[in-house]
């Protein structure tokens, strides 16, 4: 497995993800009660009745799709969902979370509000967390089950996905690729394709089905967007090429212009960005976003900085 982190595939061990996200959750939690060691030991049943703490859910995930479903609007994050619109510093965690209002009126109406969604439960802790005057609330998907490695059973996370992915595909415009999507149909933390979420059986089996789908233009014409397949080094080397070029197509006067290199037409926008002649902002475009290009470049140390390039790999990696 592993874990795409500042522009770096780094391998991701899903128990030291973990160790690090409970580590984050206790100091959040505890950090302000009266008793720190009393707020740890809830923490800790609540990891071992929820599973591991996470940052944020996939968009297929029941703790987001059963609120929603008379819903207009889709809805890819907890805050989004008017079931849970009285909740106030929350911990995630794989089968559900738990949020601290400062309203005993607010906590029970999103008891109230939970119980009324076949597949959630939510109930009061009578224990302190995050502060001691505050009334902390667990929300539970309890149909979410758990495989021994602790990820979403790899045969319900699939049939979620799926029903997710088909929800309404007659209004998409354009079919998203793995790379594009994959922190929503991951969750956070996650990898290459797994999570604490999901396995790498499960992962490598939705990536399977959303490009099934993609390749039969159920969902409209397929939209590139994302590079991260390709290396650091090779993105910084196509970014770096088209900055610089762009730079030394420029006549020192105008903002917009076009240039050719490698076969393709670059239209360009660059300005001075303070007026002194040190930093040039720089933007270079191809087709209509085919391919996207952004950042800055300073003069006197002649170097470039930049933004993640997006648009289709093919077009990219001709600046390689």
């Amino acid at each position: 497995m592993f874990l795409f982190l500042y522009g770096v595939f780094m391998e991701f061990r899903a128990p030291s993800v973990a160790t690090e996200q409970t580590a984050r959750a206790a100091k959040y939690l505890t950090k302000n009660l009266e008793d720190p060691n009393a707020g740890r030991a809830v923490l800790d049943t609540l990891i071992n009745e929820l599973g591991n703490v996470v940052e944020n859910f996939p968009d297929w995930h029941p703790i987001l799709t059963i609120p929603a479903k008379d819903s207009t609007k889709e809805a890819c994050s907890l805050n989004g969902l008017d079931a849970y619109k009285t909740i106030d510093h929350t911990v995630m965690f794989v089968r559900g979370f738990v949020t601290c209002p400062y309203s005993e009126d607010k906590a029970d109406r999103l008891v109230e509000a939970v119980e009324q969604l076949e597949g959630l439960r939510a109930y009061r802790l009578h224990q302190p967390l995050y502060a001691d005057s505050a009334y902390p609330v667990v929300v539970e998907a309890y149909i979410v089950q758990l495989e021994a490695d602790g990820t979403i059973r790899s045969r319900d996370a699939l049939i979620w996905f799926s029903q997710h992915l088909l929800n309404d595909p007659s209004n998409s415009e354009v079919a998203e690729t793995w790379w594009n999507i994959r922190s929503l149909i991951l969750g956070h933390p996650h990898g290459s394709r797994s999570s604490l979420f999901v396995n790498q059986h499960s992962g490598a089996h939705m990536r399977k089905i959303l490009e099934a789908f993609n390749n039969s233009g159920m969902f409209g014409p397929i939209k590139e967007s994302s590079l991260e397949m390709l290396s650091k080094k090779k993105r910084d080397t196509i970014c770096e090429a088209l900055i610089r070029a762009a730079v030394s197509s420029w006549d020192k006067h105008s903002e917009k212009f076009d240039f050719e290199l490698r076969g393709e037409t670059c239209k360009v926008n660059i300005r001075d960005t303070w007026g002194d002649g040190q930093e040039l902002s720089v933007q270079v475009v191809i087709g209509d976003h085919d391919l996207y290009v952004s950042g800055f470049f300073y003069l006197r140390e002649d170097r470039p900085t930049y933004t993640e390039p997006l648009g289709k790999r093919a077009l990219a990696e001709k600046f390689l």
